[in-house]
């Protein structure tokens, strides 16, 4: 996969998350295998995949909010740079996120 097309909401995860991911899937998806691994109880992993649910979910509905969109737009007309749109939508989203 092309680094470029990563999908943003890969991108707004912590290295934590990732790695939780990672387990998971290593796991099968087993909650009570991850709870074993980590040493927790498995509603502190039922916890930890819901928070990691719902960061995903905030992520997407951030990237179809139509302040994002028209920065978008912006880059696809060359009226910004690209690195540009990049710094403008991610600290739109992490004000977003943090209120």
């Amino acid at each position: 996969m092309d680094k470029r097309n990563i999908p943003n909401w890969i991108l707004s995860l912590d290295n934590e998350d990732i790695e939780f991911i990672k387990n998971f899937i290593l796991k099968s998806g087993s909650l009570k295998e991850i709870a074993k691994l980590y040493e927790v109880s498995y509603p502190t992993v039922r916890l930890r995949l819901d928070r990691l649910i719902e960061k995903i979910k905030l992520n997407d509905s951030l990237e179809n909010e139509e302040f994002i969109k028209f920065i978008k737009r912006l880059t696809i007309d060359d009226r910004i740079s690209v690195e540009d749109a990049k710094l403008i939508i991610e600290k739109y989203k992490k004000e977003r996120i943090e209120k």
